[in-house]
């Protein structure tokens, strides 16, 4: 039987990129999905190619949802709507995310704002209202859930960060991660946090057309480049990050809490 048969999973940022790939894989893995996006269409896309995609006798159909994961009514509405549709909500990835390439003296108010209102209080509120349907299970039968934070490892100092604004967010949801596993502990709730490195995605594509740009190398260079300094010599696809997300939602992390992993090829230190 697949690891996470059944299993009403939300995942945030799931129109492209790792939020797209970790739908896919727990929808393989047998679990019923919420895909959540700014983007309504490539949220629609994503459900649809899990729908494509779910096992033999995993009749439950995967759901788009249009969410900005940055306004607390927003985050609402997108969990109620999940366990309306799904019926209950065992995991949340919170995935969702931006960034754009700077210097840290070309950064702006504007800059700082936009990241952070989705990079750390969107995941702090979503972890919240997904925490508060997680309990009234844990009252209601033990079951509680698992809460997925997509950190970085810009988070940890990586000097590869794309900003400083992104990297402070990112470090505030390693620190979230673990308070709030603290705190939710007690409702069989586990609270863990995934910290990708150098990832081929569409947001990593377009900063490194900017990163090359400024350099005056080509995109190609600057690949390489990156790929020689990753001690097991290859960037991350979505995928990797996905199989870490399904893991940390299967029963065989049950006891695992309050850590944040990095994926990255070696490419940092814990």
């Amino acid at each position: 039987m697949p690891v996470l048969q059944d299993k009403a999973v939300l995942v945030t940022g799931a129109g492209a990129g790792i939020g797209r790939a970790t739908a896919l894989a727990m929808t393989a893995e047998g679990a019923v999905v919420a895909a959540a996006d700014i983007d309504l269409a490539a949220a629609e896309r994503a459900a649809a190619d899990c729908n494509k995609d779910r096992p033999a006798g995993n009749s439950r159909r995967a759901i788009a949802i249009e969410a900005d994961c940055g306004d607390v009514a927003s985050i609402e509405a997108m969990v109620a709507r999940a366990v309306a549709e799904l019926g209950r909500l065992d995991v949340i990835v919170n995935n969702a995310g931006v960034t754009r390439y700077a210097y840290i003296m070309d950064l702006t108010e504007a800059d700082w704002g936009r990241i952070h209102r989705v990079n750390a209080k969107g995941v702090f509120f979503c972890l919240q209202r997904a925490a508060r349907e997680m309990i009234r299970q844990f009252d209601a039968d033990g079951s509680g859930g698992r809460i997925i934070n997509i950190a970085s490892i810009s988070g940890r100092g990586y000097a590869g960060a794309s900003n400083a604004a992104y990297a402070a967010s990112k470090g505030a949801v390693i620190s979230l991660t673990k308070m709030a596993a603290q705190q939710l502990g007690r409702y069989n709730i586990n609270v863990n946090a995934i910290c990708p490195g150098i990832t081929r995605t569409e947001l990593g594509a377009r900063n490194a057309v900017t990163r090359a740009a400024e350099r005056g190398i080509s995109v190609e260079q600057l690949l390489t480049e990156q790929e020689a300094g990753i001690p097991i010599r290859r960037a991350n696809t979505p995928d990797d990050i996905a199989a870490m997300a399904v893991f940390l939602a299967s029963p065989g992390s049950r006891n695992i809490t309050g850590q944040s992993y990095n994926v990255d090829g070696g490419l940092v230190p814990s």
